[in-house]
């Protein structure tokens, strides 16, 4: 049985990814910051929910003891918690939105290392954006070089670079940055785009589920990987 983690999973591409990964036969632990609403989304796909803001040092141990006290390992960790940040921007702002998106992912990952490690084959899987792209952002053939969203794209840059860097200094993990395309969720739901949510987590799916041969240390969209 494959042990998963996924973190911001009770609602949008987590919980679709969290969804298609139990149908896989994944046991899944489904990570979210509100109780209820974690309890709920795990519930109804037959997961199992663990209290996880990523944000919190202590809810961040917590949760991954409880993954250890139940499993003894972690197979597959998705990085899947964000906020997008949008409108005027300031400094709280700016520690909230790279809180969240970058140095959750250092919170959660210096967590779950040691149950990754104890894996036959770990995977870990972050859900960046294109936006965290430099030759995506400068490309005035992309449309996200018209895109003013400069700590969510900031961020998820930090972001990417993160899953790099791990992947030198873990070698028998794999791990891989992705862009799963504009999904409509609650984060685009101002902007009126994106296409159904159960494509973009496809995307996720596809990378949670590789095997030790696959790519380790890239971007990825869902044709392939992106251009730095």
């Amino acid at each position: 049985m494959t042990i998963t983690l996924i973190t911001g999973a009770n609602k949008g591409i987590g919980f679709e990814t969290a969804r298609q990964l139990t149908e896989l036969g994944h046991t899944v632990y489904l990570g979210a910051r509100d109780v209820e609403r974690g309890e709920q989304a795990a519930a109804r796909i037959g997961a199992r929910f663990v209290q996880l803001d990523v944000t919190d040092d202590e809810s961040v141990a917590k949760a991954l003891a409880t993954v250890e006290a139940e499993e003894g390992r972690l197979d597959v960790l998705v990085h899947n918690a964000g906020v997008l940040g949008d409108g005027p921007v300031d400094g709280p702002k700016a520690l909230r939105v790279f809180d969240t998106n970058a140095v959750g992912i250092v919170r959660v990952m210096e967590a779950a290392l040691p149950l990754l490690r104890r894996s036959a084959s770990p995977n870990v899987v972050t859900v960046s954006s294109s936006l965290g792209s430099f030759w995506v952002v400068t490309n005035p053939d992309r449309p996200e070089s018209q895109v003013p969203l400069a700590l969510y794209a900031a961020s998820k840059a930090a972001a990417t670079m993160l899953t790099v860097q791990y992947a030198k200094t873990e070698s028998n993990v794999r791990f891989n940055a992705l862009e799963p395309g504009t999904a409509a969720t609650d984060m685009t739901a101002a902007m009126g785009i994106g296409r159904p949510v159960e494509e973009s987590a496809r995307v996720v799916v596809r990378l949670a589920t590789l095997g030790p041969e696959g790519p380790t240390g890239t971007l990825q969209d869902e044709d392939g990987i992106l251009p730095w």
